[in-house]
């Protein structure tokens, strides 16, 4: 998010209070005042979630908080000009008194019209949109007969224990980890809080997996903290692979009165302007620190500005200043918490051998991440599986002392009593990068096209990592990183448990690992890989973590065996690898671009000969230039394709465009949060073979093609916060094999077409936030296998009528839920 966005929230404060001095002093103006006083005390707590978040908002939200701000701080100056005048000057007060109506009706329009239908609309669309997902999921366990509880689907059950423990966690903080977290915390208060100096940089060091980030984190939520820097609090995450740009940028957005001089790649401190007269308290927090030259990049001297750095080293005091060092557990405490995560209880329990747990424990050298997921894994086993599991810690030597090759030699234990699909799903996820979250539909076609399994299968084997605390399902609707808007759930993993997956598959040599990972972002492919450029690669999933990549940077490496190919950069243009000519086998391609720009791609013309291709995810990059050319080879075996956050820009224009020839058996297509999406070729809707058509948070589109209904064997129509679309074409009810359809959060939606009632298939309906939905045609009477319709109060009587002409129908109102949690990630 700009700087302008947040200057927002520094003219609502000062505004505000000029507002209840007018009320007070001037009558001509005081209605005006006192109604505006009334919306700002509204807005205000919505800009300052905003405002502290650090997320990144899309285009269109960047020019609506841009424009409302300056609006905002044109209404400031106005309320000086009224402070100032004179009481006596009858004309001018009438002619304030005009502009102060004026400017009361404009921030009215908005707190009407803009922000209920944008902002809250996204917030009403997290949980329905999760809730879909959860019934999408839900289906497919269904399959494999696995039961459902009161609170829905094994996965949201998955999700809900997550929940769960993370509420305790926080709860049972000192309690549970004792003395050691209990003393660190308090230590870390008196340096923040005490320090006499208004700028100071702190430190938290210890081993991975041993509650780092967790005190840091508990350290943002403490009350006195957030009293004293006023809730101007920051937390990044740093990693072995940052965008110091980009952090730098998030850096000076927190501090009111910030202006960046000038633009380039980095903002040296000589460009770096504020009030030093009047500082004011900020706390930036920078979690996963690795290198020193990254830190002093981003610790930027500002009066007022504290800084917590949380890393694995000690850094010099000539950086920070003063830092705490993480002990281990002591034995009490590695007992509790390994005893939460084995028994679901804080003590050893009755009729357990507490000798053998204690023997266990000690094995785990205090190390809570290893306490945390070697409980896991013993979680319900019998008192044999426990003696196996002491055996075989108590003979995991390492070959070496360090207290990070310790913990993954312990955490090993773990891995060795999954089951086979389990391990290999596992050690796939050092594909991705650290610290990011990887949403789920990647993992699912990934683990399908790898391992040649039903996607219920792969679910049920994602559920059961996270119950073993190898992953956590997140549901989240930034799922990515900042930039990302994937409503979906998604998946994150502990750093320390991706270095176990890469670190157990780094121990074959390299030519002959299955697995081939770059572990951080580097300039260019691993010099280890570049010696052995002669000899074939036996590897069937390859990952790459790059910056831009140009035709010379890459190694001509031979790959025949390659089935997964997830090559992870960022850079505003990439030259796509050539060795992918000879990936013959290559089933799934993922490209996420990690910049903050979409990205142009180069060396297109290979996606002609990946024949074998079924899986295609494409994340920020401009998608105008790979549609390919009429005379390229048709991907016969591509299945799915997804597009997120991309730039579709003339790409649907052009008539040479025909996707059913070149996709002729294309089974899913998403594209989600797509840039200058306006309408979708109307040659999409000669792909017979299409059962899934996603276009959603697509605020550009205006119309879907007229002959819709051509998609017989459609199932599935997601058109969910597409603001701008207004109605769908006739044709649509001609769609006979259709599901379920989703239509919500498209606040401008008028209707359904009156044929709609030829969707004689159609289970579920979603509709939420359609505001202005009035009436809906007699023919849905025909749904006679409609099952569940979800909307808002005011459509809902017209569905109340239709639950007596549809058997077995159900409509339902979801809350409302007004709050913005999900900025503060």
């Amino acid at each position: 998010m700009g700087f302008t966005d947040f200057f927002a929230g520094e003219v609502v404060t000062e505004l505000l209070k000029q507002l209840i001095a007018i009320s007070q002093k001037c009558i001509s103006c005081r209605s005006s005042a006192l109604l505006l006083v009334d919306y700002i005390e509204e807005l205000l707590p919505i800009i300052q979630e905003i405002k502290f978040s650090g997320v990144e908002l899309p285009q269109h939200r960047q020019r609506q908080l841009y424009n409302f701000s300056q609006i905002l701080s044109n209404g400031q100056q106005l309320a000086t000009k009224v402070l100032k005048s004179s009481r006596w000057n009858v004309y001018q007060q009438f002619h304030l008194a005009r502009k102060m109506e004026k400017f009361e009706k404009t921030v009215s329009r908005f707190m009407e019209g803009l922000l209920p239908a944008h902002v809250l609309a996204d917030v009403h669309h997290v949980r329905v949109g999760l809730d879909e997902g959860f019934d999408r999921v839900g289906r497919q366990l269904e399959a494999m007969k696995i039961g459902v509880d009161r609170d829905g689907w094994w996965l949201g059950a998955a999700i809900k224990t997550v929940e769960d423990e993370e509420r305790w966690w926080e709860c049972n903080f000192v309690n549970t980890c004792g003395s050691g977290l209990e003393l660190g915390k308090r230590k870390l208060k008196d340096m923040l809080l005490l320090g006499s100096e208004c700028f100071s940089v702190i430190g938290i060091h210890g081993i991975g997996g041993s509650g780092k980030t967790t005190l840091a984190r508990e350290i943002c939520r403490d009350d006195q903290i957030r009293s004293y820097f006023k809730n101007r609090v920051l937390f990044l995450t740093v990693s072995q692979s940052p965008n110091v740009e980009e952090l730098r940028r998030s850096i000076c957005c927190l501090i009111p009165g910030f202006n960046i001089l000038g633009c380039g790649e980095m903002f040296p401190q000589a460009k770096l302007q504020l009030d030093a007269e009047n500082p004011v308290q900020s706390l930036v927090v920078l979690d996963d620190v690795w290198s020193q030259s990254v830190l002093e990049q981003l610790i930027i001297k500002i009066p007022g500005c504290k800084f917590l750095v949380v890393s694995r080293s000690k850094f010099p005091p000539s950086i920070v200043q003063r830092s705490y060092g993480l002990e281990l557990l002591s034995e009490n405490e590695a007992i509790s918490l390994f005893c939460y995560s084995a028994f679901g209880q804080t003590s050893i329990p009755l009729g357990a051998d507490k000798q053998l747990v204690k023997q266990i424990v000690d094995e785990c050298k205090g190390l809570p991440l290893a306490l945390k997921v070697v409980g896991a894994s013993l979680n319900g086993q019998s008192e044999m599986f426990w003696i196996s599991a002491r055996n075989r810690l108590s003979r995991s030597q390492p070959f070496c002392e360090s207290h990070e090759v310790q913990l993954l030699e312990r955490m090993k234990i773990s891995i060795d009593y999954l089951s086979e699909k389990e391990r290999e799903c596992f050690l796939d996820l050092g594909a991705f990068p650290e610290d990011k979250k990887i949403p789920l539909d990647i993992l699912v076609n990934m683990w399908v096209e790898l391992h040649d399994i039903e996607e219920d299968e792969a679910f049920a084997i994602l559920v059961e990592l996270s119950y073993k605390n190898l992953l956590t399902l997140v549901k989240d609707s930034r799922a990515g990183d900042k930039y990302s808007s994937y409503y979906e759930i998604s998946v994150y993993q502990h750093d320390v448990l991706r270095d176990l997956a890469i670190h157990l598959s780094n121990l074959d040599c390299v030519t002959k690992r299955r697995r081939l990972h770059m572990p951080s972002s580097e300039a260019g492919l691993p010099k280890e890989w570049g010696r052995k450029v002669d000899e074939p690669f036996n590897a069937r999933v390859i990952s790459a973590h790059t910056g831009e990549m140009r035709e010379m940077d890459w190694l001509r490496i031979q790959c025949p065996k390659a089935e997964v190919l997830v090559l992870n950069f960022s850079s505003n243009e990439y030259f796509l690898p050539p060795f992918l000519e000879n990936m013959p086998r290559l089933r799934a391609l993922i490209l996420i671009n990690y910049s903050a720009s979409t990205a142009i791609l180069h060396n297109t013309s290979v996606f002609s000969s990946l024949t074998n291709l079924r899986s295609l995810w494409i994340e920020k990059i401009l998608v105008s230039d790979l549609l390919l050319p009429d005379t390229a080879i048709p991907l016969k075996n591509l299945k799915k394709i997804s597009l997120i956050l991309c730039d579709v820009s003339n790409a649907f224009d052009r008539s040479i465009v025909e996707l059913p020839r070149l996709f002729p058996n294309l089974s899913e297509l998403a594209m989600n949060h797509c840039i200058n999406l306006i309408h979708l070729p109307s040659s999409i809707c000669r792909m017979h073979t299409l059962k899934s058509l996603s276009v959603t948070n697509c605020d550009s589109l205006q119309e879907l093609p007229f002959d819709l209904g051509g998609l017989k064997f459609l199932q599935i129509l997601r058109l969910n916060a597409c603001p701008n679309l207004r109605r769908l074409p006739s044709g649509a009810g001609n769609l006979v094999s259709l599901k379920y359809l989703d239509i919500s959060q498209c606040v401008n939606m008028e209707g359904l077409p009156e044929g709609m009632g030829g969707c004689m298939s159609m289970e579920k309906i979603d509709m939420s936030g359609c505001s202005k939905m009035k009436n809906l045609p007699t023919s849905l009477a025909r749904f006679q296998s409609l099952r569940r319709v979800i909307c808002d109060e005011d459509v809902s009587w017209l569905w109340k009528e239709m639950e007596k002409i549809v058997p077995g129908l159900s409509v339902h109102v979801p809350e409302e839920c007004f709050n913005l949690d999900w900025l503060i990630e």
